[in-house]
């Protein structure tokens, strides 16, 4: 079945924007949710600005972070720009939530009764072309012979379904756990703060595609690292999280990490 017309026009931003693409350092950061944007011909998905500005549809304080996280590390760091709520680039295109109709208590109308289609048009447009920038400059690390590790930056709401969320960050990993170990223990080092264990979300196959195909697959050192939204509600806040995580991960790096044991089977 042939696609729809292109799916972005003239005046919707690019799908993705680079920060520090000459950076030397091992650590590539990504940033999934960084974005809220909408394709103009969707029409703002139906929905208002009351919707746009909430967690709902992208990752608050996220864009902040990574940024100023890039500039103390001297990383690169790529960020989506649209919306989770067009298509959610974590989440392999076969999920059922990669398009929701329902995202917590909101309802998406017009994602409601997508043809494949109209599907393939949102992956083609705004999934394929992220990843493959990824993997893109992962390829070129590897031929450099640049040493890569892969952080994926997130940030979660307080209050999830009525549910109120006690930690400050979580630290999440899949099948390897080697770089996760040492940030839970290097952030529980600090008095008062609650560092989650693969808390308030866990890596898996079906609920994550960042981490697993670009750090699992490949086999090079990764991490999720998920912060409250509240703690990066204002420049200030994000600066502080930005030089906490640049410590953590120096500390956590300093020595090298074990290798991987011998096959995917036993990662971790």
């Amino acid at each position: 079945m042939p696609l729809p017309d292109a799916l972005l026009g003239a005046g919707d931003p690019d799908v993705f924007r680079i920060v520090g693409s000459g950076g030397r350092s091992s650590v590539l950061l990504t940033a999934d949710h960084a974005g809220r944007a909408i394709p103009g011909r969707l029409a703002g998905l139906q929905l208002g600005p009351r919707v746009l500005d909430t967690h709902v549809a992208w990752d608050l304080g996220v864009a902040g972070l990574g940024e100023r996280l890039a500039a103390r590390l001297d990383a690169f760091l790529i960020l989506h720009n649209y919306s989770r709520l067009v298509i959610d680039v974590n989440r392999p295109p076969w999920a059922p939530d990669s398009i929701v109709s329902l995202s917590e208590h909101t309802r998406i109308p017009a994602n409601d009764s997508l043809s494949f289609a109209e599907r393939e048009q949102r992956r083609s447009a705004l999934f394929d072309p992220y990843h493959h920038r990824i993997a893109a400059e992962l390829d070129g690390r590897s031929r450099r012979g640049q040493p890569t590790v892969l952080v994926a930056l997130h940030s979660f709401t307080p209050v999830h379904a009525g549910q109120e969320r006690p930690w400050h960050v979580g630290v999440l990993h899949g099948r390897d756990g080697r770089l996760a170990r040492r940030l839970l223990r290097e952030l529980r080092r600090e008095p008062g703060l609650q560092v989650g264990d693969n808390e308030p979300y866990a890596v898996s196959d079906a609920s994550d595609h960042t981490l697993v195909v670009h750090g699992e697959q490949r086999r090079i050192p990764h991490v999720e690292l998920e912060v409250r939204q509240d703690l990066l509600a204002t420049a200030a806040g994000q600066q502080e999280w930005a030089e906490r995580l640049a410590a953590v991960l120096d500390t956590s790096l300093a020595e090298g990490l074990p290798p991987l044991p011998g096959g995917p089977s036993s990662l971790g």
